[in-house]
């Protein structure tokens, strides 16, 4: 199943409708839940209601107006807990390289994780505002899950089975200002602004077998400035989001709605490119001595997707745009 959310004015969670699987045509579902987050809070009632309603879209047998991306946010445009974890060994060890840190001691058995800003995401397609290019913008292509509740002490395996969808994420990034943050020890905060998502939001049985053991093995794919940046495979996951998920739930209820991040997608695997720009840049530094990419200016422009084996856009696309921001 497929489900987005457009954008309305009158309402800051939008609008609910059920997407076709070839994203072609939407229906509007009022009867049902009028928002995403109402659906989702509701789940075991609403969610069979709109697995109905998807089948007969892809049947046929119910009208549906056409998907035009640009008018949908974010899958959640706010959500009660973004939570995103660093699941991607070699994503962990180059940008801790870039800043001169030392690596985790507990790296391979406790999953890293910060709590984002969840209040205010951006669309899709909105532009990333850049207050200051001194502050290093990057963009961090990932995958992620929403929750259904999870209850605190949940196991790994149980959390598996509290995943309800599946969505893309762009994890925008400030790295001028992530050392000074954590040299304070109290983690990231102004350096981790809004983040956007693909439009649209799938069930994990969407994926067929390329859904298993907890991790999406598929390519994320990342343009920037409408040229080849990155395709490494998000099934390189350390950690599986049940393990994410128990970790985040390990002294807390996690409400309905809970979003938890993969962490940008990494391999080690270099000819796969990267799904940000800091990984880059630690490569350069390593075969030549000295950065060479420069981080996101005004203009500059990234494209996040995910493709199947059959040429299918299964999230549709993130594609953003950095844009001097109005203070």
């Amino acid at each position: 199943m497929k489900l987005g959310t457009l954008k309305n004015s009158k309402s800051r969670d939008g609008e609910l409708v059920v997407i076709s699987q070839n994203n072609q045509k939407a229906v509007k579902v009022p009867e049902i839940a009028l928002s995403l987050r109402e659906a989702i809070e509701n789940s075991k009632e609403t969610f069979p209601k709109l697995k109905s309603i998807y089948e007969k879209i892809n049947r046929g047998t119910i009208e549906g107006f056409a998907v035009h991306e640009t008018k949908f946010h974010s899958p959640l445009p706010r959500a009660f807990q973004w939570a995103d974890g660093s699941a991607f060994l070699e994503h962990v060890r180059l940008v801790r390289k870039a800043r001169n840190a030392d690596m985790p001691p507990k790296l391979l058995t406790v999953p890293l994780m910060y709590q984002g800003g969840s209040d205010d995401f951006l669309s899709p397609n909105e532009d990333i505002p850049q207050i200051d290019s001194a502050h290093g913008t990057d963009f961090e292509g990932e995958v992620g899950v929403v929750t259904d509740f999870v209850p605190m002490g949940i196991s790994p395996e149980k959390a598996l089975e509290k995943i309800l969808l599946l969505v893309l994420i762009n994890d925008v990034s400030l790295r001028g200002l992530i050392p000074a943050e954590l040299e304070m020890g109290f983690g990231f905060f102004q350096s981790k602004p809004s983040s956007a998502f693909a439009p649209f939001a799938i069930t994990p049985d969407e994926l067929g077998k390329n859904w298993r053991d907890g991790r999406v093995h598929l390519p994320l794919l990342v343009d920037y400035n409408d040229k080849f940046f990155g395709k490494p495979n998000a099934g390189a996951m350390h950690f599986h989001f049940g393990q994410l998920i128990a970790h985040a739930a390990a002294t807390r209820n996690l409400g309905a709605g809970t979003i938890i991040g993969s962490g940008t997608v990494s391999n080690e695997d270099v000819s796969a490119g990267a799904c940000c720009i800091q990984e880059l840049r630690m490569r350069e530094k390593i075969n030549s001595g000295e950065f060479k990419t420069p981080f996101m200016k005004v203009g500059d422009t990234v494209t996040i997707k995910m493709m199947n084996e059959n040429g299918e856009n299964l999230f549709g696309t993130i594609h953003q745009r950095v844009s001097k921001a109005s203070l």
